[in-house]
């Protein structure tokens, strides 16, 4: 007998039985009709009870075929698999879901009229007017906040990598930790006192404060994690041409960890795009177009969706408008990911072949 023949047999003797590759996909329809099944039978009429008891079939029976065929060690591998699939079905039909009901919902009156008029005159209760005016506070406020807490979370992050040591970055890293996991209404209140104490009027830069707030940890803590990503040896060369510690911070590392860097301020933007409680302390609403920041009461797009459904009284223009102010806003926070994600590709470090 050859040599390869005698390999061959050997390989074939150690190779185990196997699922076959449809086998997942097999399995996931047989415990979706057999918990369909089930709970038809036993009276269940939710969609998400039928899900679970699907989910939990699955699982159970994704490890009993593959123990059978495969032996215990290897479905312990498939049934890990197969929990990791779930999660990501359970994570992500809520989010479609959500999507679904919004964009159905937020068609009805979203148009180049709803864009382009504010609510004016009309009463919250009444067909008509529009989201013109939430527009521009809510670019107006999440602007100003970005010029704030951006330069400021960039900065802290080189100094926590490149300067930071001792007592000092310790109590400031302390202190990002704590600012990130702080309630949005906590910094609307901080900002609060501070009109009350100077005794002013609410005016949409007083949400921009709010909004910095609760934007600079975000900054902090992503800018940090990409400057860390970059090579030591990088600075160590630029240092050993004798280039000053600040000038291999702006000419070496910035530009190597741009990508990232933008991508988390964008992501911190569309965080705070959606607060709604310190706009509501702080900027209070105003159904007529206020293009100044700094003077006056502003609207802003989530402060909209609230004063909407809470002062519809069951009127279903009022639901209609806040569905479509809603989709505006998803939409918004849509279109800044995009953008972070093109940024970060464009200022990625070109890698060879």
């Amino acid at each position: 007998m050859s040599t390869a023949a005698v390999s061959h047999k050997r390989h074939s003797t150690l190779r185990g039985a196997s699922l076959p590759k449809w086998s997942p996909w097999a399995i996931a329809a047989g415990s979706v009709a057999l918990g369909i099944g089930i709970s038809l039978a036993a009276g269940l009429h939710s969609s998400i009870q039928w899900g679970l008891i699907a989910a939990v079939l699955f699982v159970l029976g994704t490890y009993g075929i593959a123990a059978r065929v495969e032996g215990r060690r290897q479905a312990k591998d498939r049934i890990a698999t197969s929990l990791v699939w779930v999660a990501f079905v359970v994570a992500v039909v809520p989010l479609v879901s959500l999507i679904w009901v919004t964009v159905a919902r937020g068609v009805k009156v979203l148009d180049v009229y709803f864009l382009t008029h504010s609510m004016g005159v009309v009463a919250d209760t009444e067909p008509g007017g529009g989201i013109y005016h939430a527009i521009i506070g809510s670019l107006e406020q999440v602007g100003l906040a970005t010029l704030i807490g951006a330069p400021i979370g960039v900065l802290t992050a080189i100094y926590l990598v490149e300067y930071g040591r001792g007592r000092l970055a310790k109590a400031v890293t302390f202190f990002v930790d704590v600012m990130t996991g702080i309630p949005s209404i906590v910094a609307g209140l901080f900002i609060l006192s501070l009109m009350l104490i100077f005794k002013m009027q609410p005016f949409g830069f007083a949400g921009s404060l709010a909004l910095a707030i609760l934007m600079m940890p975000v900054v902090v803590r992503s800018t940090e994690e990409m400057l860390k990503l970059v090579p030591n040896e990088l600075r160590e060369a630029s240092l050993a041409l004798g280039v000053p510690k600040w000038r291999t911070i702006l000419k070496v590392v910035l530009p190597t960890s741009i990508g990232g860097i933008t991508t988390g301020i964008m992501l911190a933007v569309a965080r705070i795009a959606g607060e709604t409680a310190p706009v509501l302390l702080l900027v209070f609403g105003n159904p007529f177009i206020n293009n100044n920041p700094f003077e006056g009461a502003q609207a802003s797009l989530p402060l909209y969706i609230y004063q909407q459904f809470a002062n519809s009284a069951g009127s279903g223009a009022a639901y209609d408008r806040a569905w479509a102010a809603s989709l505006a806003l998803i939409a918004f926070v849509m279109i800044l990911n995009l953008v972070a994600r093109g940024i970060a590709r464009w200022k990625a470090p070109k890698t060879g072949r």
